[in-house]
Formats: C-alpha cells, structure tokens, sequence
C-alpha cells in the first residue's frame, strides 16, 4: 500500500484500534454481473491479504449477529493514517453503494494506570501476605517471576495478538459521573482497590475469554472500548454478569450497546453474507 507522504500519527506507546459495522445493500449487489460480483470479493479478499501483511497491523473480520450489522472489522495498527486509509478501501471495497457504515469505535491500546507496581506487589503482596522477607532467594525469585508475568501482560495489552476464536463481542463504557457515584471523586488507593477485586473476578475466566481493554477518552463517545473473544458464548454471557454485581460496574460503570460477531474465513464469510 503506497501512503501519501504524511507525517505518521503513532502513540508514545500502543496501537489504534478500529471496530467498524457495515450493512450489506443486497438490491444494489443483485444488480451486479456475475462477473462484477467476483471482482468485488477479490477486490476485498486481496485488501484483506495487503492489510494482514502489513507491519504490526492486524485485522478481524466477522459475520455479526443480529440485523445491527451484516459485516464488521476490527483493524489494529500503530499510525493513524494507516488505519484511517484502510477504513476507507474497506467501505468501499465491495463497491460504492454496497457497504453502509452503522457503527463504528475508535480507541487505542493502553497499559491500566491500576497495574500493580513492583514495588506495591512487593511490599503488599511477598511481605504483607506472604510474609517474605526481602533480598532472601525466594523474595528475589518471586519478584523475577512478578517481573516476567508483568513484561508479558503489558506487552498483549499494548501490542496485542488476537486468537482466531470464532466469538467476538464488543461494547463501549465509561465510569459514572453523577451525584454519590461519581467515580472519578474517588481517590486513587480506594479505585486501584475496587479495579483489584473486579481484576480477580475476570483472571477466572483465563483461557476462556480473552479481554482487551482500548482506551478511548476524547477520541469517541465512550470512555473505554472492549473487545472479549471466546470459543462460546456462555463464557461472553457469564463474565459479563459476574463481573455486574462487582461495585465497580454495579455502582459505577455506563455501557453502550454490545455487538456479537462470528470470526469466519472469507469463503464462508461472503456465504453467511449472501454475497
């Protein structure tokens, strides 16, 4: 793909993130030819292979149940004109009067300002529960394990790989802001104590949801986008509920609308379709 000569847009650190949602315009695709029809899916198919080539970039795509949307993308990549140039081609890959956006998310991949540090993990987790001293042989390997854990969650919450896990859910929210649930009135050991307990509760579903957190806050509506993979949806359904009766989503937490989809490949993507 040949970019105009821009400055590129890439954050300190992390990824931007795009959810798109398309309907499909079924009475402008019947007029096609059976031979435009073709064209039109290779024109998407071999977007797709470009956008999957390129550095550090990644691309989801997924049948959505539900007549919210017939078709949906999740597109990660680090510059902003990269990912505003591919959202482009991809709405009109099939043609320009085929696919009519009816939702989109723009975030971007961040590390939680909650992630335990070194040194809380050391003085609340190895000395306060364990009762470990420091510098002796387990306290130092304990801590080395702590530090190899950490590099590896900051590393897939920043620069993220996602599995081909047939379920994808995604839905925005952001934390309350009115009267006694004002989250944001909170000082911070009481929030990092509250994101704690609602940690604890999402690390019980550790090889049955992936869960990535986006950061969206002055870049779209919500504060937060996620995006929650799984090989079933009783595991999307069952998180989701559990983790509402934690007081941080009970008391405080706004969502916006959730949107299922179904990872499929291409061939039996145009099927599901009806392309």
């Amino acid at each position: 793909m040949t970019h105009e000569a821009v400055r590129p847009i890439i954050p300190r650190e992390g990824w931007h993130v795009l959810h798109l949602y398309y309907h499909v315009d079924h009475a402008q695709w019947a007029l096609y030819g059976d031979d435009e029809k073709r064209q039109a899916k290779t024109r998407l198919t071999e977007l797709v292979q470009e956008i999957r080539a390129t550095p550090d970039t990644h691309l989801l795509i997924f049948s959505v149940v539900s007549p919210k949307a017939d078709l949906g993308f999740m597109l990660l990549t680090p510059d902003l004109h990269v990912a505003n140039a591919y959202e482009k081609q991809l709405a009109l890959s099939l043609g320009p009067e085929i696919l009519s956006p009816t939702y989109s998310y723009l975030s971007q991949t961040e590390s939680s300002e909650y992630t335990t540090t070194r040194g809380q993990y050391a003085a609340e987790t190895l000395i306060g529960e364990k009762g470990l001293a420091e510098g002796t042989p387990e306290f130092e390997a304990a801590l080395k394990e702590f530090d190899e854990r950490m590099a590896h969650y900051l590393k897939h919450r920043l620069y993220p790989v996602l599995p081909d896990w047939p379920v994808i859910c995604f839905y925005p929210m952001s934390k309350r802001r009115s009267g006694n649930d004002n989250w944001y009135s909170l000082g911070y050991e009481e929030r990092r104590k509250l994101m704690a307990g609602h940690a604890r509760v999402g690390r019980t579903y550790s090889g049955r949801i992936l869960q990535l957190i986006t950061g969206s806050t002055g870049l779209d509506e919500y504060e937060w986008g996620v995006t929650l993979l799984a090989k079933d949806t009783i595991d999307i359904k069952s998180i989701v509920y559990e983790m509402r009766f934690d007081e941080v989503s009970a008391r405080y937490a706004e969502f916006g609308d959730f949107y299922i989809g179904l990872q499929l490949p291409l061939d039996v993507l145009f099927r599901r379709i009806c392309l």
